[in-house]
């Protein structure tokens, strides 16, 4: 120890952004994973700004709207 207190940067190389920043890559790295394309780079950039919470968190939610988007759909074709 060097009687630093460890900051969020230090949290395994992972630098905080601003909060709408982190939300929108958060967004659009579970959309690319969705779709299954996603260049080396971008995952990188991707792994070093965002949290695994976060990731659960915008997956459940796009599960659920997935899930509840093919219910509308069969409600309205029947």
């Amino acid at each position: 120890m060097n009687g630093q207190v460890p900051g969020p940067e230090d949290d395994a190389g992972r630098q905080p952004g601003p909060p709408g920043h982190s939300l929108l890559r958060t967004l659009l790295a579970v959309a690319w994973a969705i779709l299954g394309v996603r260049k080396g780079s971008e995952y990188a950039k991707d792994f070093a700004h965002i949290t695994p919470l976060h990731v659960i968190i915008v997956g459940l939610v796009a599960i659920v709207g997935l899930v509840l988007a093919l219910i509308l759909l069969v409600q309205l074709v029947v």
